[in-house]
């Protein structure tokens, strides 16, 4: 791809020189002399490496679970600075904390099973450790890690973003391409926030080890291990489900802060509603009783005026009698 072909050669990681630390690191991580040292891995591949790698399978498959417990626990978590790029500032960093934290909402309300991490350091049997901006694991418990050992979980990685901003681009756009792809990371995808750019790759077949591009539709990249597309929108890394677009943490807050005052303000309209219907209802009361009294009163009225009908009735009869008062 041209972004590819922009990018510089490989830089080498080999670092000449070892302290008495790092040599008894590496000796803790031999799992009690039955797994090979980083040393002599790496002099096997001929090239001169200091850093701490996890045992090849077929030995960590010879391992007491005593010993492989004590060779998880003694390989580092956390990775130097000579093994990653230089820091690249706010933009590199927002960019990788936001997808993490979308993606991570955005499962655990599904409630699917997904394993999401930022820069973790990663052990793949005999391979060079790593640390990615962003990797993800399907269907692995979400408790907290230090470190991700492929062979004691007893799977990879099933997706990785890388961002990047600034300097070389050589390692994200071809020495991670080749690294994740020969390490069988069916998804690959990176974010080149400077230059607003999005790329993709994917394994055409779980035993393949080398990557094939993706080619977007429309701009949208589709990431299928993780069941959601990447976009980019007004400058941003976006993702979306289906129709739906992932919100990010400020955005669910800012949406439920909304959310909290239209419910306040339907609270305190309904109160006002209440109160003018109590209102209304007191004001009928008064207007009811007004009228009962008044019906109470009209009818001793007519009771009175029945009263005197009745004695001006009678004294007519007396008075047509000729009978003295």
């Amino acid at each position: 791809m041209p972004w590819e072909r922009e990018a510089a050669g490989e830089t080498s990681g080999g670092v000449e020189g070892e302290g008495g630390e790092e040599r008894e690191a590496r000796a803790r991580v031999d799992g009690g002399g039955r797994a090979t040292q980083a040393r002599g891995m790496a002099a096997r591949s001929g090239k001169a490496d200091r850093y701490p790698r996890a045992p090849p399978q077929r030995e960590w498959d010879a391992l007491s679970p005593e010993e492989r417990a004590r060779v998880v626990e003694a390989l580092p978590g956390e990775v130097t600075y000579a093994e990653m790029s230089p820091p690249e500032g706010d933009r590199h960093f927002q960019a990788k904390v936001k997808a993490l934290d979308t993606l991570r909402g955005h499962f655990a309300r599904q409630r699917r099973r997904v394993y999401l991490a930022a820069e973790m350091p990663v052990y793949y049997p005999g391979a060079r450790r790593f640390a990615p901006d962003l990797m993800a694991v399907l269907g692995a418990e979400a408790h907290e890690r230090d470190k991700w050992v492929v062979s004691a979980e007893g799977k990879g990685l099933d997706f990785v973003l890388e961002v990047h901003v600034g300097g070389p681009r050589s390692k994200d756009a071809r020495e991670n391409v080749l690294r994740y792809a020969s390490l069988g990371i069916p998804e690959y995808f990176i974010y080149d926030r400077r230059r607003q750019r999005l790329h993709g790759y994917r394994l055409p077949a779980p035993e393949a080890r080398v990557y094939e591009p993706l080619e977007p539709s429309g701009g949208v990249y589709v990431s299928e291990q993780l069941g959601v597309e990447l976009r980019l929108e007004e400058g941003r890394l976006r993702f979306y489900s289906g129709q739906e677009m992932l919100l990010e943490p400020e955005e669910v807050i800012a949406r439920l802060e909304q959310l909290t005052e239209g419910l306040q303000r339907r609270v305190d309209e309904e109160a006002r509603l209440a109160k003018e219907l109590r209102r209304r209802m007191a004001e009928e009361a008064r207007r009811v009783e007004e009228l009962r009294q008044r019906a109470d009163e009209e009818a001793r009225l007519r009771q009175e005026a029945q009263r005197q009908v009745e004695e001006l009735r009678a004294e007519l009869e007396r008075l047509r009698r000729g009978s003295p008062p």
